[in-house]
C-alpha cells in the first residue's frame, strides 16, 4: 500500500469510527434524557463497541504505514472536530458558533507543527514523514533489544 492510500484508508476509518463515537458520547443527550444514566451508558457502550471496531484498525493500518503517533492523534483530533460540528448543528439542533472557528484554527496549526514541520525538519528528501517513519520502525524491528536500548540512550 502507497503512503497515499494508507492516509486515505486510515482517515476513512477514522471519520468512521467518530460517527460512531460521537453518537455514544452525545447521543444519549437528546434520546435518553428521561432514562437512567446507566441505561445511557450501556447503550453508549453498546455503539461504541463500533467506534472501537474501526478505531483500532485505523491506527494499526496507519502505524504500520508508517504514520507516527503523533500524527495519528493529531489526525484523530481534526477529524472529531469536522465530525462533531455538523452533528451539533443538525442533530443536536445547536447553531455555529465562533469557538469552532477558532479550535479548528488551533487544529491546523497542530496539523502544520505535526506533518509539514516534521516533514522538513526529519528529512532533506521530499518523502513524507511517515514513510522515514516506517523506515525507522522497519529498522529498529532487526536490532536486537540491546542495541535499541542503546540507540534510545543517545
Amino acid at each position: 500500500m502507497t503512503p497515499l492510500q494508507t492516509l486515505a484508508l486510515t482517515v476513512t476509518l477514522l471519520a468512521a469510527s467518530n460517527l460512531f463515537m460521537t453518537f455514544a458520547w452525545y447521543g444519549h443527550l437528546k434520546h435518553l434524557q428521561a432514562s437512567p444514566w446507566w441505561l445511557a451508558a450501556l447503550a453508549s457502550w453498546g455503539i461504541a463497541l463500533f467506534e472501537y471496531l474501526l478505531q483500532v484498525p485505523a491506527n494499526r493500518i496507519g502505524f504500520a504505514g508508517g504514520i507516527s503517533l503523533a500524527q495519528l492523534k493529531i489526525l484523530q483530533e481534526v477529524i472529531t472536530l469536522a465530525v462533531f460540528v455538523p452533528f451539533a448543528m443538525f442533530y443536536m439542533g445547536e447553531g455555529l458558533k465562533w469557538n469552532y472557528l477558532w479550535a479548528g484554527l488551533c487544529l491546523m496549526g497542530a496539523v502544520y507543527f505535526i506533518f509539514a514541520l516534521c516533514a522538513s525538519t526529519s528529512s532533506a528528501s521530499a518523502a513524507p514523514s511517515w514513510e522515514a517513519s516506517r523506515a525507522s520502525r522497519a529498522s529498529s524491528a532487526t536490532r536486537s533489544p540491546a542495541a535499541t536500548r542503546r540507540s534510545i540512550r543517545r
